[in-house]
């Protein structure tokens, strides 16, 4: 009975052993694993950056177009009334709507070149992926 005794502790110290290194291997991948995870959500914050820049100008955009939304209800009201002075005062509020467009126009050519700057600035900071299979295989096909 000594020697079967001595085979199951030498079998259970080789399965000890065992399981250590296959958990000390799942350690260090897991560990390589989580700074990926740090490394992407490094990446994301200038995604964040980027988002919260285009959403900021889409808001100022919103906020012109509503205020020029309610400018021509105000130079509609004023037409249709067909008061020599609610017509007179049309003036000031199509320039009013003139200036907004403006704007706008100004909103959007900031958020086209920064936009670009910060795509600009991410590829030059970041690497290219590895080079991928880019067909797209029976998608589009005539097969279907």
């Amino acid at each position: 009975m000594d020697d079967d005794d001595n085979t199951k502790t030498r079998k259970r110290s080789i399965n000890t052993n065992n399981y250590k290194k296959k958990r000390s291997k799942a350690n260090t991948q897991k560990k390589s694993e989580e700074e990926e995870e740090e490394e992407e959500e490094e990446e994301e914050c200038g995604d964040v950056e980027v988002w919260d820049s285009l959403i900021r100008s889409f808001k100022q955009v919103q906020t012109v177009l509503d205020r020029n939304r309610e400018l021509i209800r105000r130079a509609n009201d004023n037409h249709q009334s067909k008061i020599a002075d609610n017509i007179a005062g049309n003036i000031s509020l199509i320039r009013q709507i003139n200036g907004n467009i403006s704007k706008v126009v100004k909103i959007y050519s900031d958020l086209s070149v920064n936009f670009a700057g910060m795509v600009r600035l991410r590829m030059t900071t970041t690497p290219p992926p590895p080079a991928t299979d880019t067909s797209c295989g029976d998608v589009g096909s005539s097969d279907s």
